[in-house]
């Protein structure tokens, strides 16, 4: 099981984000979230996808964006079509569960998975019986741990940390154990399966996989492929009602990030590529404590990643927080990714 983010299409360069509209001169700024036309919604969304045991994580791309685009095709004949959708970690054929998925320009935003918490269900094998102190030994493992990228993965194969937040063994019989994990986006939990083996003496391998979350999203809100398709055909018919269930704003993929609030006209510099200045910021979860260049983030190598909307709701770009918000001039947020 790897955990990257995946996506059949390029979701774009901030400096060249601007959708047509705002290239043949119309406003770029959307309708409010709860206000999109169909067509928006499929152009912009996210489906937190409950993937089956089975097809690859990129074949299930595939569908999705064919289901679209065949719905696309009905409502809004004379309107584009999505180029792909990207989703949040690969999930390995026979793993299941959490699998947001990003819909047409919501691609560009696909890189907000990597800020988040991971959290998995998993049947853990062991090669004989559990030692009487198994669960103090998987109780060492919630910390930050040492893993390399197994032989089949696509990344490079070097050593680095990863942090396990929790690591809960929900039962457990002679030679299997069920186990809850908490981690940081990009562990290896078949790697972590086979490391607690060797610490508890027997050896294990991952069986069952489920991720039950991927920030912001989890299992109480899984939409099966079988209920897209149908929200689809029935919005084509006019009822519209699931399809709002299924498939949702793609603002709602970024409420875990850190805000800021910025003027239309500020959102309409940004849609060609200026970076969020000062002056247009209205309103900011953060203050000048959190830009790059202040001690206290000695310790981070970043600065923090946010996500910036007009008053209205829509998001307007990813971008670092850079800069203090209350200042006369300066860069506040300098720009990742442009999702107008």
């Amino acid at each position: 099981m790897t955990d990257d983010i995946d996506t059949d299409t390029d979701p774009g360069s901030a400096a060249a984000a601007s959708d047509d509209s705002a290239a043949a001169g119309d406003d770029p700024i959307r309708a409010p979230p709860g206000e999109r036309s169909v067509p928006e919604l499929l152009r912009f969304g996210v489906v937190n996808v409950d993937k089956p045991a089975g097809p690859s994580s990129h074949q299930l791309s595939a569908w999705v964006r064919d289901a679209i685009n065949g719905t696309l095709a009905v409502l809004d004949p004379d309107g584009p079509r999505i180029d792909g959708v990207a989703h949040a970690g690969t999930l390995d054929p026979k793993v299941t569960g959490c699998l947001p998925t990003l819909t047409g320009i919501a691609t560009r935003m696909a890189q907000v998975f990597l800020e988040g918490r991971k959290e998995y269900v998993s049947v853990l094998e062991l090669h004989g019986p559990a030692p009487a102190d198994f669960r103090d030994v998987a109780a060492e493992f919630e910390a930050e741990i040492y893993q390399k990228p197994p032989r089949k993965s696509a990344v490079t194969r070097r050593l680095r940390t990863r942090t396990i937040h929790d690591l809960d063994v929900l039962e457990l019989e002679e030679r299997r154990a069920l186990l809850r994990i908490g981690c940081e986006s990009g562990t290896y939990v078949r790697k972590l399966c086979h490391d607690l083996g060797l610490a508890a003496g027997v050896g294990a391998h991952m069986g069952h996989l489920r991720r039950t979350a991927t920030d912001p999203f989890d299992d109480t809100d899984l939409h099966t492929l079988e209920d897209l398709t149908d929200a689809l055909a029935w919005a084509e018919d006019g009822d519209d009602e699931l399809l709002r269930e299924v498939v949702r704003p793609a603002e709602e993929a970024l409420v875990h990030l850190p805000s800021v609030t910025v003027a239309p006209s500020a959102a309409r510099n940004v849609a060609t590529g200026a970076p969020v200045y000062a002056p247009g910021v209205i309103d900011s979860d953060l203050d000048a404590a959190d830009a790059a260049d202040t001690p206290n983030r000695e310790d981070q190598t970043e600065p923090p990643l946010v996500a910036c909307y007009v008053p209205n709701g829509t998001a307007v770009c990813l971008g670092r927080f850079v800069g203090d918000p209350a200042a006369e001039s300066g860069t506040v947020v300098a720009l990742e990714r442009v999702l107008l």
